[in-house]
């Protein structure tokens, strides 16, 4: 089956957002130019890594003279447009900044199709995983990376002492081997 190719160069949206409850949250990532929005699903980790690579691209960049200084981004408070249509899930991302372009690549990988190889990703045979492709000049770049952030920080806040997310319900440390300390009044 040849694979879907879904191409956004400078997409009027990128973001990371979820929905569900903090501890049960499914996390996405949305692209819209207007016209097609695609969402796809990742693991929170894949959020987190991605925001943290992307703002050390952008760093190098700017360190190397490649863009001017970036002011803080503007910040994209909206959630995600509805309705999440899980085009698929993610196996692996991939990250590149296009010289000539001036810009980030980032490329989510489906992985449906069985084991993924390492030359799928940046590849552009018709055959193999279905792919999102989002091509931002270094301010969205920005901009997606400092959002991303945030949605993962607003989950369950960690145990001050093994930093597992606390539940609602109840928290059994492995710090203190499932005990809860005695409070002396």
């Amino acid at each position: 089956m040849p694979r879907k190719v879904y191409d956004f160069t400078n997409p009027r949206r990128f973001v990371a957002g979820t929905v569900g409850q903090p501890g049960e949250r499914t996390f996405y990532l949305q692209a819209s130019d207007g016209v097609k929005t695609v969402s796809v699903a990742l693991e929170k980790e894949h959020v987190q890594v991605l925001a943290d690579r992307l703002e050390d691209i952008i760093d190098e960049v700017v360190r190397r003279g490649t863009v001017p200084p970036i002011e803080s981004p503007p910040e994209d408070l909206e959630p995600l447009e509805m309705p999440v249509d899980e085009e698929f899930r993610v196996s692996a991302l991939g990250l590149a900044w296009d010289d000539e372009k001036k810009a980030v690549v980032i490329e989510a990988v489906s992985g449906e199709a069985g084991s993924l190889d390492e030359d799928q990703i940046f590849s552009d045979d018709d055959e193999g995983p279905d792919v999102l492709r989002v091509t931002l000049d270094a301010s969205a770049a920005r901009a997606f990376a400092h959002r991303a952030s945030a949605v993962v920080q607003a989950g369950r806040t960690p145990c001050p002492l093994c930093g597992i997310p606390l539940d609602p319900s109840g928290h059994i440390c492995p710090r203190q081997n499932g005990y809860h300390r005695a409070v002396l009044t």
